[in-house]
């Protein structure tokens, strides 16, 4: 691996991390950056390219568990969050229950995700739709939310909010801003469906990279090894700086401000594409 190709996976390291976890899609912004700019898979192979785009996010998810270990640890019994009410709290079964839809429905459509969505012009789209949905969540969401913590989160919101995750299989509409503008719409403030977005993704993501790895084996090379290894470390990095501080904002600025962005992107890259 030479030092442009170094500095293309840190790049792409960055872009991950930095947007995983604001609801303006990380996939999305990856595959804008590598078609338009760095052309990864023109040495790492179509298949591998996007195949690192994926694994890359666990260097994210990394981030969660560090961040929310001790969320993470109460889940499998391993540490009590002061305060829990022992028969009304968030525990496994919430986050099985809200990964169910999305896991299920990722597996059967993966060819064709693979296929079909893995381009910018799909992702223009669905930036566009996906901002529109935000929009609706601010905009339709109850004043005054119900759920402000997770231990008050149900099942039955867990689901829906699971079924409102499979939107986000559509690279660019944002796993984040589906679930937290779903959440929204069910009655959870945006600090808690934000927390259960990050919890969830754990292991959405992770079986997902799995997956992938397991299906392009044979079509990874492994002296490309160093370039996922370099991108895992820096979307690990620039996740544990944008987790935090994007908790915080959410919280002030709500989805309305992200969803412009998103609009004016799409715009933007609609122009540049098709014009």
């Amino acid at each position: 691996m030479d030092f442009i190709e170094l500095l293309k996976s840190i790049i792409l390291g960055f872009v991950e991390g930095m947007t995983e976890f604001a609801p303006v899609s990380s996939t999305g912004h990856m595959i804008i950056v590598d078609d338009m700019w760095l052309k990864t898979p023109e040495f790492l192979g179509e298949a591998s390219a996007n195949t690192f785009k994926i694994v890359i996010q666990l260097g994210s998810i990394l981030a969660v568990v560090v961040v929310m270990w001790k969320r993470m640890l109460s889940l499998v019994g391993l540490y009590k969050i002061e305060g829990q009410k022992p028969h009304h709290r968030f525990n496994l079964l919430h986050v099985i229950i809200g990964v169910i839809p999305a896991g299920v429905l990722g597996v059967l459509l993966e060819n064709f995700i693979d296929s079909h969505l893995f381009g910018i012009k799909p992702v223009i789209f669905s930036l566009f739709v996906g901002a529109i949905f935000m929009i609706i969540a601010d905009k339709f969401g109850p004043k005054r939310p119900k759920v402000t913590s997770l231990d008050d989160l149900s099942y039955a919101q867990a689901f829906k909010i699971g079924l409102i995750q499979c939107l986000s299989l559509w690279p660019g509409f944002s796993r984040s801003g589906a679930t937290i503008s779903g959440g929204v719409l069910l009655g959870l403030d945006h600090r808690t469906a934000s927390d259960f977005t990050f919890i969830m993704a754990v292991p959405i993501m992770a079986g997902a990279s799995l997956l992938s790895l397991l299906k392009h084996w044979d079509q990874i090379n492994f002296g490309d090894m160093g370039f996922y290894v370099t991108g895992f470390i820096s979307a690990f990095v620039f996740a544990l700086i944008s987790i935090k501080f994007f908790l915080k904002l959410v919280s002030r600025v709500k989805l309305v401000p992200f969803a412009i962005y998103r609009i004016v992107l799409a715009i933007v890259l609609a122009i540049i594409v098709f014009m």
